[in-house]
């Protein structure tokens, strides 16, 4: 092959490769699904599924109950003895931290199963009260299994793969909803302050 047919050939392939690497990292914006998800909810909020949730008292809530408040949501399963603990612990702790602007009604907790078939309102209840929350603005539910489930977390990006032991592995982050119920940022769990300061700056507007 002659050199200008070399260069030309290195230069398609390069461009496919640019391409590609664009379109799998968000315009080469991000280069894990992560910060991807992170900059696609920043760039264009998320509304809340149209799903019902039952909660740990046993009533039925929807997304339209929790309109007109600030929510942190995380996703959890209860006999998770690794990051769901570390999770509740911090719930638990931001439920103490934000306990003002709980009692405004203007901050709830959220904290879904993705173990439904498992966790039910029982395993729910002790769930919280095994982190150290109470009931008062720390809201833990379970969406129906099924297309239910599949809904909030694929609004959420949450990724759940049998560890084959009888758990989960799945990605965690703390994230923050307006109160038009709309997803607007996907913080890192294990830094809560990234969450609080977004909430607090929103609850200053």
């Amino acid at each position: 092959m002659s050199r200008p047919r070399t260069l030309l050939a290195s230069l398609v392939i390069a461009v496919a490769g640019v391409a590609t690497l664009a379109a799998a990292t968000d315009g080469l914006q991000a280069f894990t699904s992560e910060s991807a998800l992170r900059a696609s909810v920043v760039r264009k909020p998320r509304p809340l599924p149209d799903a019902p949730l039952e909660t740990a008292q046993g009533t039925w809530i929807d997304a339209s109950d929790l309109r007109g408040r600030w929510l942190l949501v995380d996703f959890v399963y209860t006999r998770c003895s690794t990051y769901c603990m570390v999770q509740g612990g911090t719930f638990a702790r931001l439920q103490r931290d934000l306990a003002t602007p709980i009692a405004q009604g203007r901050v709830v907790l959220v904290s879904l199963s993705f173990d439904p078939a498992h966790d039910g309102p029982a395993q729910l209840s002790d769930y919280r009260q095994r982190m150290g929350g109470r009931s008062e603005g720390w809201i833990v539910a379970r969406p129906r299994a099924g297309d239910d489930l599949k809904a909030w977390l694929r609004t959420f990006g949450v990724v759940v793969v049998p560890d084959g032991l009888g758990g989960f592995v799945h990605n965690a982050a703390i994230n923050v909803v307006d109160p038009e119920g709309r997803l607007v940022a996907v913080t890192d769990w294990q830094s809560p302050e990234q969450a609080l300061a977004i909430l607090q700056h929103g609850l200053a507007r």
